[in-house]
Parts: structure tokens; C-alpha cells; sequence
């Protein structure tokens, strides 16, 4: 069984955060809160072990990783299996927008959270099997070791829902705060 302890961190703050705009594959960058919350996370991990990074192809992960990544001596190692979950017609909108324009879309996320999507968007359980795979061949890399992976918040709360056995449809309980380090050991049986 191959396995190595994951630092999760969910990208630094971005004005859609701020705005509650849906995200998605579009490519935002951080907002000032966002770059600052990416020092003070580099300060703070500089008083650990890594021996790699990893990040989404998007602005908003990649710039987060790469303030981490200088403070802890590491080349940035970039994997689009690690973007936000594709929120299709629904990207640039939001909740309450897209609850008013597409409301059957959004009461069936509610019934089916696993499997619903937006129109042209993908599906909470594709993203979780995108994630998995993407960090199976990252534990196979570096077996024993531990790893910074930056990403986005639903991304990464399927991690933490498969790693730790918790239901999907429980996902949006775990999405971690801008910014902010969990800790996971991923099992990875190839």
C-alpha cells in the first residue's frame, strides 16, 4: 500500500470569493487578502518538512503555490486534474442568480449531489475520480513523503471526503477556508 501525508490548501482569497460568484474552470487571480493569505501560509509551513508542491493550472491556485513554493525551496509541479470542479453556464453567476435562473438544475443538485450538474458542467463525482487519480500518481511519486497540494475548495473537500470514508453527498461540509492547511494521509493501493 502506498501512501504519503497531503497538505491541502485551498487557494488564497479572490474577488469572486469575496462576491460569491461561482468560479469554476474560469481563471481568476487572488485579490490582495489572497496574496497576504499566501505569505502568512508560507510562514507558517516554512516550520515544517515538504518534499514537493503541487498546484491546479488556474491563477488563483498557481499563484498561491508559487508564493509557497519560494519560501519553502521547491519547484511548483502543475497538474490541471487539480482545477475546481467545472461549473459550465453557471461560471461568473451568483447563488442567487443562478437560483433563479436555473432552478430545476439547482434543486436536482440538491436531490442528487453526487451525479447533478450545471449545464455544461461536470458532475461532484467526476471531480472526486479526477482528484483520486491525480493523487494516486502523486502518492506513487513520493511514497513516505509529505506534499503540498493547492487547489480549489470542493476539489479538495473530495480528497478529504475519500480519505476519510466520508460520503460525497456530505462534500460541501468539507470545504477548507482560503488559505488554510488539512492534513491527510492518502492510501493508495496500485
Amino acid at each position: 500500500m502506498l501512501m504519503a501525508e497531503l497538505c491541502l490548501i485551498r487557494h488564497g482569497q479572490t474577488d469572486w470569493n469575496v462576491r460569491g460568484v461561482y468560479q469554476g474552470h474560469t481563471d481568476i487571480m487572488l485579490n490582495e487578502t489572497g496574496i497576504l493569505q499566501g505569505y502568512k501560509l508560507a510562514d507558517t509551513l516554512l516550520l515544517e518538512k515538504f518534499d514537493a508542491i503541487f498546484s491546479s493550472d488556474l491563477q488563483r491556485a498557481y499563484q498561491t503555490a508559487v508564493i509557497l513554493a519560494e519560501a519553502l525551496a521547491l519547484p511548483v509541479q502543475v497538474d490541471q486534474r487539480l482545477r475546481e470542479i467545472c461549473q459550465g453556464e453557471w461560471e461568473g453567476q451568483t447563488v442567487a442568480v443562478v437560483r433563479e435562473k436555473y432552478t430545476a438544475h439547482f434543486e436536482a443538485q440538491k436531490l442528487d449531489l453526487e451525479h447533478a450538474r450545471a449545464p455544461g458542467g461536470e458532475s461532484v463525482a467526476e471531480v472526486a475520480e479526477r482528484m483520486r487519480a491525480a493523487a494516486n500518481e502523486i502518492t506513487a511519486m513520493y511514497h513516505g513523503k509529505r506534499v503540498v497540494v493547492v487547489s480549489h475548495g470542493l476539489s479538495l473537500a473530495t480528497l478529504v471526503c475519500q480519505a476519510q470514508g466520508i460520503s460525497l453527498a456530505e462534500v460541501y461540509h468539507h470545504i477548507p477556508d482560503n488559505g488554510q492547511p488539512r492534513y491527510i494521509t492518502w492510501q493508495n493501493s496500485v
